[in-house]
């Protein structure tokens, strides 16, 4: 029991760190955080040690993270935030010159152009983009297809690369050049990826 407590408490930062970024509000991604530990107690027994454990805690935050997205209730709660969000950000003045500063931004940015994405797009692009893992990591936590991955993160980048243009135009066909990740999936990839996207 000590043991899973020293886990918790290490763990914390990062699994709400995720769901925040999947959810959008503080306060809901610590109820996450809790359910996650929660339903990490309860199928500890159960754990596959063939994946790393913190595959196996972000499957267990991001799914929880997803289903919250999915309910019309957390729905509602999220778009308040990100409204909340945009608020702040348009009564804020002055120039943001730290790199904490330029971070909370563009996690400000992201989580007013975000409404767009499905659950797992928005999971796959936080895990890649902010959380740095890779494909296949990935595909472990969203149980699904690296090409799945793939397709998540293209369509999620094409989504928000167009509601960056309505907030900033410009802004986005600078990135867009800039960034090597952009490309479009293989088109057999693409589709047997939506397929399962849409499953």
């Amino acid at each position: 029991m000590v043991a899973f407590e020293t886990l918790v408490l290490r763990k914390t930062p990062s699994v709400v760190s995720v769901a925040r970024r999947i959810i959008g509000n503080p306060e809901d991604a610590r109820d996450v955080a809790q359910m996650a530990f929660l339903r990490v107690w309860e199928q500890l027994a159960r754990y596959d040690e063939t994946y790393s454990f913190n595959t196996w805690l972000y499957r267990i935050a991001t799914n929880l993270a997803i289903d919250f997205l999915r309910s019309a209730r957390s729905r509602e709660r999220a778009h308040t935030a990100t409204l909340h969000l945009v608020r702040m950000r348009e009564s804020e003045t002055g120039n943001e010159t730290t790199r904490a500063a330029e971070d909370d931004s563009a996690s400000r940015l992201f989580q007013r152009v975000s409404g767009r994405l499905t659950g797992k797009q928005k999971a796959a692009f936080v895990l890649r983009e902010m959380e740095d893992l890779e494909t296949h990591e990935i595909a472990a936590i969203l149980s699904c297809g690296e090409s799945t991955v793939r397709n998540h993160l293209f369509n999620a980048r094409r989504i928000l690369r167009k509601e960056v243009e309505k907030i900033s135009p410009g802004l986005s066909r600078r990135t867009k050049s800039a960034d090597p990740k952009a490309e479009r999936p293989a088109s057999a990839e693409a589709q047997s990826a939506k397929a399962e996207e849409e499953a």
